[in-house]
């Protein structure tokens, strides 16, 4: 029997086993803590959803007071992650203050009561089945369940345990809805009904009115995304990280995507600003604008499509955002590659007005005086022309996804040149994926290590999402499936990103004897056969090109990579008037034409 069919609301005055039902909020939010905390700095969530339960001690031992947060008066939450705040943006269109709280799990006693009819809970990964998370957990050992999914059990745990369970039901939303409906978890967890969709829609709140009514909720329900800006609201409360949103959607239509899916749109400048002036007031110096691509942002729906970007639109919103009273730091969200190449002029200016404010330092790679970089995430995928046609046609728009490599190679030599250093995302073990197309993107690799380019490369396994266009398709399942050549995109991956930690001349020592401890106790039984000479390589145990001559590694094959005038050709002939003079580079036979009017988004 679902826990909705045990509904039981008791009469408000006489009470109900002895508890008097006049005690608790109406309508309680909340989402685990590891989702929702953002003093500790900017990593560490990432560190959350990524390490084993097992190894939450290293956690504790770098951020100590991690799990400290800041409350209201009243105890309700200081912040709450941005989904959460929306979900009570809009259902306080409806419902009273008096009638709505957000609260951290550890005080949902003090707000669950006779009164409350729902709770609703965010959550990103509660199964601890996201991209990143299952393949790091599962590599480290037996479990697979990351920090931040062993927090989600505890929560609705906590839920399933409250005297008053019979009087709720709970609602559950945020990017990790898909993995309790596609893996039947209701029961397992004790979720009523899971939401796909962003709260605004009045099918959410007609949700919450049954709920309140003490009507059975539906299991799934998709509710309807807002067709224009008019529908989107921001929240007028702290948010984590100050995680504003900028945009919805992408545009470009990636096959494993599923924000993609959404229709694309950008706030209103006045409606970013309201947010970022609330978060200041709830206390917070750190906004971080939330967007699937940056770059679109100013440049929806007008005459010029979205991927030549309004580069005044975009300096004067972000010049907006940092000189606001209060603002000390700003973090970006995500971008893509092909913009940085179409307009370096818009990184070089967004630079002056941004890296003075980031947060995030490597003084190892940085030209700024106080060694601060800028490091939005950024989608590589693959390093395979043929693969990525398959996933993702439209990434490299406005150039042909053929020129992919040449795309990236050259994006991110501009992104450096201006202290950018992109957390850039690889998929491994996509449906299809063949050694050529392993080789090719470990050309890549090495043909950025060879130009001394920079990025944080974070490689994962192909997880298939629901509704996604690949969402039935599978590819490597888990770790022990992997080739060599696939390890050694993982491990090469992880060696590139932490050369800049291991310049201390105690450093690569320490690390390679570690490495090799952690391999001979484990991770050569966990991993399969296929996993040991890339974690040589990754260990440093010994040179790469030795382990190449004994054939053990691919060390990749030069490539033939376009220069930024040569790919501007490869740019259909009707676009070439969206290229602005001042990049140069300009395609032979480019004709300047009347300028478009370049005019400052609202």
């Amino acid at each position: 029997m679902a826990v909705s069919d045990r509904m039981e609301p008791c009469p408000e005055i006489t009470g109900c086993g002895g508890r008097m039902q006049t005690s608790g909020k109406l309508i309680v939010l909340t989402a685990p803590l590891t989702e929702t905390i953002d003093h500790a700095g900017y990593f560490i969530q990432m560190a959350l959803a990524s390490l084993p339960k097992r190894m939450e001690g290293i956690i504790n031992q770098k951020y100590p007071t991690w799990r400290n947060v800041e409350r209201n008066e009243d105890g309700s939450a200081r912040y709450m992650p941005a989904g959460v705040r929306l979900v009570e943006a809009s259902i306080l269109r409806e419902y009273s203050e008096d009638d709505v709280v957000c609260c951290y799990p550890d005080d949902l006693p003090k707000f669950i009561g006779g009164k409350t009819r729902v709770v609703g809970v965010s959550t990103h990964n509660p199964l601890g089945v996201t991209f990143a998370a299952g393949v790091y957990a599962s590599i480290f050992g037996s479990s697979r369940e990351p920090i931040n999914s062993s927090y989600s059990k505890a929560l609705f745990q906590t839920l399933k345990a409250s005297p008053y369970r019979k009087n709720f039901q709970v609602m559950v939303g945020g990017a990790g809805g898909w993995q309790i409906t596609q893996t039947d978890s209701y029961e397992e967890l004790g979720a009523d009904c899971v939401v796909d969709g962003r709260s605004e829609s009045e099918d959410v709140l007609e949700l919450f009115r049954k709920a309140v009514r003490g009507e059975t909720l539906p299991r799934h329900v998709e509710v309807r995304h807002p067709e224009g800006r008019d529908g989107l609201l921001t929240p007028n409360k702290r948010t984590t990280f100050g995680v504003v949103e900028m945009t919805t959607g992408c545009g470009r239509r990636c096959q494993f995507c599923l924000p993609d899916l959404n229709p694309q749109i950008d706030f209103p400048k006045e409606k970013i600003m309201d947010a970022v002036r609330a978060n200041v007031r709830g206390g917070n110096s750190q906004i971080s604008l939330a967007t699937e691509d940056m770059f679109i942002w100013g440049q929806v729906h007008t005459d010029t499509p979205f991927y030549f970007p309004n580069r005044e639109a975009l300096v004067d919103l972000y010049r907006g955002v940092v000189e606001t009273p209060g603002v000390k730091h700003h973090l970006l969200s995500h971008g893509t590659m092909a913009p940085t190449v179409v307009d370096p002029k818009l990184i070089e200016q967004l630079s002056e007005v941004l890296l003075d404010k980031s947060p995030v330092k490597l003084p190892r790679i940085s030209k700024h005086p106080e060694g601060r970089i800028l490091s939005p995430l950024i989608g590589l995928e693959t390093g395979s022309a043929r693969m990525a046609r398959q996933i993702m046609p439209g990434k490299a728009v406005p150039f042909p996804i053929e020129e992919w490599p040449s795309v990236v190679v050259q994006g991110l030599t501009t992104l450096n040149r201006n202290n950018w250093f992109p957390v850039m995302t690889l998929m491994i073990g996509n449906p299809g994926e063949t050694d050529e197309d392993c080789k090719a993107t470990l050309d890549l690799l090495y043909e950025v290590e060879r130009r001394g380019l920079f990025a944080f490369f974070v490689p994962s396994i192909f997880t298939p999402l629901q509704d996604t266009r690949m969402g039935t398709k599978q590819g490597v399942r888990e770790s022990r499936e992997m080739t060599p050549l696939q390890w050694q995109i993982m491990m090469k991956c992880w060696k590139m990103s932490l050369k800049p930690a291991l310049h201390s001349w105690w450093g690569p020592t320490a690390w390679r004897i570690g490495a090799l401890f952690v391999w001979l106790w484990k991770l050569r039984k966990v991993n399969g056969p296929n996993f040991t000479w890339p974690l040589l390589l990754f260990a440093s145990a010994l040179p790469e090109p030795l382990m190449a001559k004994m054939g053990k590694i691919y060390t990749g094959q030069p490539m033939k990579v376009k220069s930024r005038k040569e790919l501007l050709a490869t740019i259909k002939t009707n676009h070439w008037k969206h290229l602005r003079e001042d990049n140069g580079d300009l395609p032979e036979g480019w004709k300047k034409e009347p300028a478009p009017l370049r005019v400052l988004a609202q």
